[in-house]
């Protein structure tokens, strides 16, 4: 009833729905499955209140990358960012936790310095700046008068 021209077209047909549905899935999984096109750099903070993994890395409000780990070293937040290549970070670099509008994402704000000196993967950003709870402001407002 049925040829070898059908079987051969369904087998076709399946195996461009599997292709397509592994290119999806990388890609929007951000699996990157030929080389790294970023490098990481660490920054501490006193508080990264709301800051989660996977938030924005921005510098002038352009992505620059994103949060790849939190850890708690020595009573204070390490994250791990990884930054696409090309992206010039210099080592007078302030890292900023802010939040996108009045109660938004939180992501973490790069302001470059004058600085020359580049950092390179796996190099540390030595100035920071904590997140501001929005509570903390509210409580000290309201309990100070």
């Amino acid at each position: 009833m049925y040829g070898k021209k059908t079987e051969i077209s369904v087998g076709v047909f399946m195996m461009a729905g599997i292709l397509c549905l592994v290119y999806l899935s990388v890609n929007l999984g951000g699996v990157n499955l030929f080389g790294s096109n970023a490098f990481t750099i660490d920054a501490q903070f006193g508080s990264i209140e709301g800051l989660e993994i996977a938030a924005s890395v921005e510098i002038a409000g352009v992505p620059v990358g994103k949060v790849t780990r939190i850890t708690l070293e020595e009573n204070r937040a390490l994250v791990t960012m990884e930054i696409k290549k090309g992206t010039r970070i210099t080592d007078d670099t302030i890292a900023s936790i802010r939040t996108k509008g009045v109660i938004g994402d939180k992501f973490v704000k790069l302001s470059p310095g004058g600085s020359d000196e580049l950092l390179g993967d796996k190099d540390s950003l030595m100035d920071t700046e904590s997140a501001i709870s929005l509570e903390e402001l509210v409580s000290k407002y309201i309990f100070k008068k």
